[in-house]
């Protein structure tokens, strides 16, 4: 992080105040495309501004997707929404360097930027690195390390800045772009799926997919700029200055949370018509319910204590619902009630019923598993007079 502050002052004391001093040396300014990373948070790619002013022997990268590691509470910042990112900047050579050691491909095309477009890129800029604005807080979706390229970008050219036509095919929601970039690691997406709510199913539109790095390089490489009465594309054809084969992750059906829950599942079941004492019922259910309250909880906080809007209206709060914690307590006091298990019991096939008929929030394929090994052990305890694995004698725990 240090070296990042002291590049920033050494940017600000020379090659932005000598482009917008009276002699305007010429800028060229290029959009850099970071391959992904094996990192959960690099497995989307990355997004940077390269601009050189060769007058003043200045190759610098403005990145805006720096955090500090260092900050107070990092861990608790980021769950509640409040870790907040910067501006930075670096020489060309050492961001190059942290993606060779990470063996990650980099990409840069120039942007076809008038004069005029320029000063007014270096105004903007200037203007975010003022220590009030440096920082900013994070938003997957709508304010990240891309929008931010693409704000000021579309703030420099103004309306003469044109993407394509509005697209009459079949527009994918923002859950499913972020899909594509998790789909050889599973079980982070299985995490990303749980607790992301409703405003992930909402549709993402051309600008919208921007908040992924690869695609705002494809993006704005089908942006034109109207000038002089002709369209000229907003960036030049790529130019590969990191060049690595693409990461291989190999997927084992055999490893993957579908498999893994419902074998689970089917082990429960199993172990549930052999063992019917008392005993056997209570540290299985002890160690069910506690996994299930965890998750509920983490439902809780995410539904209304985090600022992460795309965690919020996570409809998976129905069938991880707060009365699993519940039943957690009543395990523990060995007072059974009933009614709190056929709760969890309802709202847990509910929520299946509902998916499988009509439901606005994409729901994992590992869930399905999941929830019936919950509505099953409920059902258990829930004195259910149908259920023939209803454990006898609850009135003794």
């Amino acid at each position: 992080m240090t070296r990042y502050i002291l590049y920033l002052f050494l940017f600000l004391f020379g090659g932005l105040t000598g482009l917008i001093s009276q002699e305007k040396p010429e800028a060229e300014v290029y959009l850099i495309t970071c391959g992904p990373g094996t990192e959960t948070y690099s497995i989307y790619g990355h997004s940077a501004l390269r601009i050189i002013i060769s007058d003043k022997n200045s190759d610098l990268v403005y990145n805006w997707g720096v955090f500090d590691f260092s900050t107070p509470n990092f861990a608790w910042k980021f769950a509640k929404g409040r870790l907040e990112y910067m501006l930075a900047v670096d020489t060309f050579d050492r961001f190059l360097q942290d993606y060779f050691f990470e063996e990650r491909w980099v990409q840069i095309q120039k942007i076809n930027l008038a004069p005029g477009e320029v000063e007014r890129l270096f105004l903007l800029i200037t203007e975010n690195l003022k220590p009030e604005n440096v920082k900013y807080r994070y938003d997957f979706f709508y304010d990240d390390c891309s929008t931010r390229i693409r704000d000021i970008l579309e703030k420099s050219i103004g309306n003469r800045l044109l993407y394509p036509p509005a697209e009459t095919r079949k527009i994918p929601t923002f859950r499913d772009k972020v899909r594509e970039y998790q789909e050889s690691y599973a079980w982070m997406n299985l995490g990303i799926d749980l607790i992301m709510g409703s405003p992930g199913d909402k549709k993402a539109s051309f600008r919208d997919r921007m908040f992924l790095p690869l695609d705002l390089q494809k993006g704005l490489s089908e942006a034109v700029i109207s000038r002089d009465g002709k369209r000229v594309p907003l960036l030049q054809n790529p130019v590969t200055v990191l060049d690595f084969d693409p990461l291989v992750i190999n997927r084992s059906f055999l490893a993957s949370p579908f498999f893994i829950f419902s074998l689970l599942l089917i082990i429960i079941i199993i172990l549930t018509a052999v063992y019917r004492g008392i005993k056997a019922s209570f540290v299985m259910d002890l160690i069910i319910f506690l996994v299930f309250s965890v998750l509920a909880i983490l439902m809780i906080f995410f539904n209304f204590f985090t600022d992460h809007q795309q965690m919020r209206w996570n409809l998976n709060i129905i069938w991880l619902s707060p009365f699993i914690p519940v039943c957690l307590i009543s395990l523990f006091r060995k007072a059974h009630t009933a009614i709190w298990f056929r709760l969890t019991f309802f709202l847990a096939i509910s929520f299946l019923l509902f998916y499988l008929i009509i439901f606005p929030q994409i729901i994992n394929e590992a869930f399905p598993p999941l929830i019936l090994i919950l509505a099953f052990r409920s059902s258990v305890r829930a004195d259910f007079k149908w259920n023939p694995l209803t454990l006898p004698h609850l009135t003794q725990l």
